[in-house]
């Protein structure tokens, strides 16, 4: 089977982005036997959107099974495997490429929302079982993470048996200028993972997606809601 990964480059004016960074590490150290690729995207709005963007670019050049997009969010404690993304674009700041669309929509006539179709509670419990802190989230924001997440989800839903979602990671631990063996969350400042972490839990979501793409792992009936 084949899976697509992808990450972001840095944006709002950070030198790095742990996503990107992070694919980068799962690329040279894949051992398969599922093919592997992985692209890092432009934090735009238009390009990720757009019929011939990076992103809808590579669905069609490689007709993946499975699809894991990540992206940072800086300031959570864990990983964020989303389950929902939202059909707008409400951008706190400008995006790389200077846009900054406000209450417009990633898709004109799309639904509200779509929704991940990767199994996002059977992938926290098996990234948990790692050791690293993650949790199942429902709000992917409205920034680029969101806008690709609804054009990943909007593109796939023509596409059907192909299972994809999103994944919001914390900041490196590399970039706040910690060792890679510091503590997996907060040492009194950010938040933060060593990037082999963020790494390995990205690679985990996809492995866990490609096993139930084949039928081997059913999400669980358990709840992983929020009260708010």
């Amino acid at each position: 089977m084949k899976v697509l990964v992808t990450g972001f480059e840095p944006f709002g004016g950070d030198a790095v982005n742990a996503s990107g960074d992070a694919v980068r590490i799962l690329a040279a150290g894949w051992t398969g036997p599922d093919e592997l690729v992985t692209a890092v995207l432009p934090v735009e709005f238009d390009p990720v959107r757009a019929a011939d963007g990076p992103l809808l670019r590579l669905l069609d050049e490689h007709s993946p099974d499975v699809v894991v997009a990540a992206g940072l969010a800086g300031g959570v404690t864990r990983v964020h495997v989303e389950r929902v993304a939202i059909n707008l674009m409400d951008a706190g700041i400008p995006d790389n490429g200077g846009a900054q669309p406000v209450d417009a929509p990633v898709a004109e006539g799309g639904p509200a929302a779509r929704f991940a179709t990767l199994p996002v509670k059977a992938a926290v419990a098996a990234v948990r079982a790692a050791g690293i802190p993650a949790v199942v989230s429902y709000s992917a924001g409205t920034y680029v993470c969101n806008a690709t997440f609804y054009a990943l989800q909007h593109a796939l839903a023509q596409r059907p048996g192909v299972l994809s979602g999103f994944v919001h990671v914390p900041r490196s631990t590399e970039e706040l200028g910690g060792s890679a063996e510091s503590s997996a969350l907060s040492d009194g400042g950010e938040a933060h993972l060593p990037l082999e972490a963020i790494a390995q839990a990205l690679e985990i979501v996809a492995r866990t997606a490609l096993a139930a793409a084949r039928g081997d792992v059913v999400e669980p009936a358990t709840a992983a809601g929020t009260l708010h």
